[in-house]
């Protein structure tokens, strides 16, 4: 099975992709009227089978959740959320160790933490 992780952010969404539990981070794209046909697209190109959400606690939370339900308005496929609590601090943790350059960490890091929340699904099956 593929699957979609997303890491929801107010500016950008970070996006990850498994496919047979391999995971690939894949470019974050930026918050905006176009992010769910974008998703969308990504979904079709890969043969997503199930789309995996981080979720936190808060403000961020309803917002993720407004999020999901736009997502679900478009896309048929299921979507289920992932408890994402320090997802961006594990994937800080990551980009530091493999001692990428900071001036791509805006950049990656969003994915990264996408490619976390993929991670703990896959590692909790």
């Amino acid at each position: 099975m593929n699957f979609l992780g997303i890491d929801y952010g107010t500016k950008h969404i970070g996006l990850a992709l498994a496919v047979s539990e391999i995971i690939n981070t894949i470019p974050s794209i930026e918050n905006n009227s176009e992010s769910v046909d974008k998703i969308n697209k990504i979904l079709i190109e890969n043969r997503v089978d199930k789309i995996f959400v981080g979720l936190s606690v808060g403000r961020v939370a309803q917002k993720t959740l407004e999020f999901i339900k736009s997502l679900r308005s478009v896309i048929k496929l299921p979507i289920e959320t992932v408890e994402e609590s320090v997802s961006t601090i594990e994937a800080a943790e990551i980009y530091k160790r493999n001692l990428r350059s900071k001036k791509f960490y805006k950049k990656q890091i969003d994915s990264i933490a996408a490619a976390v929340i993929l991670n703990r699904v896959i590692s909790s099956n």
